[in-house]
Order: structure tokens, then sequence, then C-alpha cells
């Protein structure tokens, strides 16, 4: 039987199955699914937020594609106040690791004295991405949550708890299409 779940990730955790260093994997958060599942996609260790799990291959290797059309929303909590030039600048062009990654969309959701929560809309997962073009601008992240994977939102969910997908966000799932190269 085909199982398909949400987890939010707490911080401290890695997303694997095992760790040959000791280290608190999200396998012991979903061990109660009821399937061996495993997880289509990552969050680093400090990051925190939604992670989608199953134990279909094929939906798996369809949303761990790299052309996949469907983007990813985080809410990054940075340390201070980031300036309408730092915010455009943070929607442009990087190259990370030699790689030439696609614009950003950011926002601002909020902003307190200290500290500015931004929404960031990506469609590629560069190996700490975020975090790494944000240290290209001097911005410290405090704070870095995967908010929503397209339609999927996080929502209420407990640090720590899973739930199952509906029918609906599968179909959903389903139907995400791979551009072609070129």
């Amino acid at each position: 039987m085909k199982s398909r779940s949400a987890l939010n990730k707490p911080r401290g955790y890695v997303s694997t199955m095992s760790d040959e260093r000791g280290r608190k994997c999200v396998a012991e958060l979903v061990s109660d699914v009821g399937a061996r599942v495993f997880p289509m996609g990552r969050l680093d260790m400090d990051s925190e937020g939604l992670l989608l799990f199953t134990n279909d291959g094929e939906l798996a290797n369809k949303l761990t594609h790299p052309g996949h059309d469907i983007q990813k929303i985080y809410h990054v909590k940075l340390e201070g106040e980031i300036t309408p030039e730092q915010l455009k600048r943070l929607g442009g062009r990087f190259n990370i690791d030699g790689y030439d990654i696609l614009p950003v969309k950011c926002s601002v959701v909020s902003r307190k004295e200290g500290q500015t929560v931004v929404r960031m809309e990506l469609y590629e997962g560069r190996n700490r991405q975020i975090r790494k073009m944000c240290e290209t601008l001097s911005l410290k992240v405090e704070n870095l949550r995967r908010v929503a994977i397209g339609e999927i939102a996080l929502g209420n969910l407990a640090p720590g708890k899973w739930r199952r997908l509906s029918g609906k966000q599968i179909d959903y799932l389903k139907k995400v299409k791979i551009k072609p190269k070129g």
C-alpha cells in the first residue's frame, strides 16, 4: 500500500533515515506511519518545516527531479532590518558553488525591531541555497522554515508531528510536470 505523509521537521534532525554519525534522524519521527517511507527532498539539520514522505518510488522520483515545476516556500527570519536594496539583490541572480541559480521571489512578511521575516519562493533547492544567498549579502539567518511545497502548506502541524496527505494533495503532486531541458 502506498503511503504519503507530511512532517513538520524540527531543528536538530537530519533529513535521512539513518545517520552514521549518530545524529537524530527524521526516521524517528515517522516510525509510526505504518509503512517504510522515505523523505522526498531535504531540509538541512538547522532548518525546520514541511518535509514530504512516501514509499511511492514513482512520485518520489518526480518530486526530487531537478526539472519539476513545483515551488517551495520558506519564511526566513533574518537578524536586523533588511533594506529594499538587499531584498532586491536577494531575489536576483546568484552563483552558488559554481552553479547559476534561478532568481527567487522575495517579499517581506513582517518587520519587528531587530529582525525581518522574508518569504522566499524557489524552484531549485541547492544545498543550503538560502543560507548561502543570505551569507553573500551579509544577512544573518536566525531561523529558516519551509512553510509550503506547492499547494501543500504546513498549516498548524506541530513540530515533530506528521499527517497523511489528502487525496486532493496526492492528486496535485501526481500532476506536477517535469520541464524539458533546453
